[in-house]
């Protein structure tokens, strides 16, 4: 099984249901052949899947998913839902270079995207405005 998300559902007054996920895929990790990507790759698609077969119109993706938009791993989700603008980089906390932590929607607009300040975890916290 996989156990790296979750789904739950956010009800609001006078609005249809929205899907909420969160998820944490694998870490990209250096070995003797190079990237080994195999297990975030593995969970993108799953997560992909699962996004794909969401009977909600509306989602929201919260996720580390150790990975940037442009990276081809994560194909599978940026295919289901999208992000916004914004830098928001948020890994590594202590000199963020990255994007690896994102806010994505689908039927809603993430309209700015940006880093919060360290907690001390190795990435930084990222939040976002959403449109309906």
């Amino acid at each position: 099984g996989w156990n790296r998300g979750l789904r739950a559902e956010l009800r609001m007054p006078g609005r249809e249901a929205v899907a909420v996920y969160v998820a944490h895929l694998p870490s990209v990790r250096m070995g003797p052949a190079g990237f080994g990507a195999g297990r975030r790759d593995e969970s993108a698609r799953l997560l992909g899947a699962a996004l794909a077969d969401e009977p909600r119109e509306r989602v929201i993706l919260l996720g580390d998913l150790n990975g940037t938009l442009d990276d081809r791993g994560l194909e599978p989700v940026g295919a289901q839902v999208t992000s916004g603008p914004g830098f928001a980089f948020s890994w590594p906390a202590r000199f963020p270079v990255a994007r690896i932590d994102q806010i994505m929607t689908r039927r809603a607009t993430v309209t700015e995207v940006w880093s919060l300040p360290a907690t001390g975890s190795d990435h930084l916290p990222v939040a976002a405005r959403i449109r309906w």
